[in-house]
């Protein structure tokens, strides 16, 4: 039996900014299998999002062997994201702005 998925720190503030700048948000941190955090909507464009908590070390912030394996894998845009003032420019690169 797989137990509770751990968000980390950030994980909160980090969906709120995304919501705040119009984005529809997916909370998928208790899919596992090195699945990333969030799905995140915009301007008809879409991003997986992979929430770190940039206040802790670089070895603490590290992909986990999984999700080495799924970013790998996976065909389409995802990003990591350590701190709120991150998700104005994914947003703007979402609607083309930059």
């Amino acid at each position: 039996m797989r137990r509770a998925a751990r968000t980390d720190a950030t994980h909160a503030a980090i969906v709120d900014a995304f919501e705040r700048m119009g984005c529809t948000v997916l909370d998928l941190s208790r899919v596992g299998n090195g699945c990333p955090d969030l799905l995140v909507a915009a301007a008809g464009r879409m991003v997986l999002i992979e929430v770190k908590d940039g206040g802790k070390t670089a070895s603490r912030r590290k992909l986990t062997p999984a999700q080495v394996r799924f970013t790998a894998s996976w065909p389409g845009q995802w990003r990591i994201v350590e701190r709120v003032d991150q998700v104005p420019g994914i947003v703007r690169a979402m609607r083309w702005e930059d």
